[in-house]
C-alpha cells in the first residue's frame, strides 16, 4: 500500500490548501513558518512516518496552495491559518485528536487552533517561535517593528514588484554564506541544500503575501491563552536563535501547565534542519512518555 498521498482541501472562501501526508499511525500535523514552504520538515517526516501519519501543508499563498485573488484585502491572519489547518485536517478525515507540530510561527498557528478546538488537539510542540508579536523580540532589537513597518509601506506603495531587486540575491549563491556569516543559520551545521530550498520559495513567492501575514502575525498574541493549555506541551529553543531568542520559549514553557523545555545550545532559528538527529529522538521520547494514543 502506498503510504504516500497528496492532494488540495478547499476552504470555505474559495482556495485550495495543499497538504501531503506520508505513513500511517495517529497524525502528526505540522504547521510551517511565514515564508517557509513544507521542505522544512523532510528529516521529521521521514523519521516519523514508520510509525505515525505525518500531515505537511502549505499556508495560503505559499507552495502550491493558492494565492488569495484580492491580496491587500484577503484574511492572512493567525486566525485564519489556524481555520485551514482544521480544515486540512477534516479534508483527511482526521477523527481522532492530532498532535501538532509549529515551527517559527507555526507556534503561533498550533497555539491558536488550541483556542479554537482544543478537543482536536492532543498534544503540541511549539518550535524556535513564540507565542505572539514576534516582531517586537525579532533579534532582540528595540527598533525591529519600526523597521517592519517602513518596510511594509514601501510594498504597499510598490506592490507585487516591491522586493524583486532582491531576487538575485536569494538567487545567487552568496545567500547562503550571508546567512552563515550572520547567524541567520549555523555555519557548522546547516546544509545548503535546505537553505537553497528556503530561498527558491521566497524567490516564488509574492512578497505582498509575505508581508500581509508578517503585519497579522506581528499582532496576535496568546500569552493569556498559555495558562489553558492543558495537553502535553513540548517547546524547543535555541541558544544561538536570532529571530526569536531564547527567553521567549522559556517564557512560553513557564506558562503552559507541566510544559517541558529542551534547549539546543547550538540550535539557531533553522535548527529543525540543523539538529534532525536530536529532535527527533527528544519528540520521540516525548511521544512515548506523555502522549496517549
Amino acid at each position: 500500500m502506498n503510504d504516500v498521498t497528496s492532494g488540495f482541501a478547499r476552504t470555505d472562501d474559495g482556495l485550495q490548501i495543499y497538504w501531503r501526508s506520508l505513513g500511517e499511525g495517529p497524525a502528526l500535523v505540522c504547521c510551517n513558518g511565514v515564508g517557509v514552504s513544507t521542505f522544512f520538515w523532510k528529516y521529521i517526516a521521514l523519521h516519523f512516518r514508520e510509525k505515525y501519519r505525518v500531515i505537511l501543508w502549505d499556508y495560503r499563498g505559499h507552495g502550491l496552495s493558492s494565492v488569495p485573488r484580492d491580496i491587500k484585502r484577503a484574511d492572512l491572519s493567525i486566525e485564519r491559518n489556524a481555520r485551514d489547518l482544521f480544515t486540512v485536517m477534516d479534508a483527511l478525515g482526521l477523527e481522532e485528536p492530532a498532535v501538532l507540530l509549529g515551527h517559527s510561527m507555526g507556534c503561533q498557528v498550533i497555539l491558536e487552533a488550541h483556542k479554537q478546538q482544543p478537543e482536536r488537539i492532543r498534544a503540541l510542540v511549539p518550535m524556535f517561535g513564540t507565542y505572539g508579536k514576534p516582531i517586537d523580540t525579532f533579534m532582540d532589537y528595540p527598533r525591529s517593528r519600526e523597521i517592519f513597518e517602513m518596510i511594509n509601506g514601501v510594498a504597499s506603495v510598490w506592490g507585487k514588484n516591491s522586493f524583486r531587486f532582491l531576487l538575485p540575491l536569494y538567487a545567487s549563491p552568496f545567500a547562503f554564506a550571508f546567512s552563515r556569516l550572520t547567524g541567520a543559520v549555523d555555519r557548522y551545521y546547516a546544509a545548503k541544500v535546505d537553505m537553497e530550498h528556503y530561498m527558491e520559495h521566497l524567490v516564488h513567492m509574492d512578497p505582498r503575501v509575505f508581508l500581509g501575514m508578517v503585519e497579522r502575525m506581528a499582532n496576535h498574541d496568546l500569552y493569556d491563552h498559555l495558562p489553558q493549555v492543558h495537553v502535553p506541551t513540548l517547546v524547543f529553543g535555541g541558544e544561538k536563535d536570532l529571530f526569536t531568542p531564547l527567553y521567549c520559549s522559556k517564557r512560553m514553557a513557564a506558562a503552559i501547565p507541566d510544559a517541558e523545555l529542551t534547549v539546543l545550545a547550538d540550535g539557531s532559528h533553522a535548527a529543525i534542519v540543523e539538529h534532525p538527529d536530536a529532535i527527533n529522538r527528544r519528540i520521540e521520547r516525548f511521544l512515548n512518555e506523555r502522549v496517549t494514543f
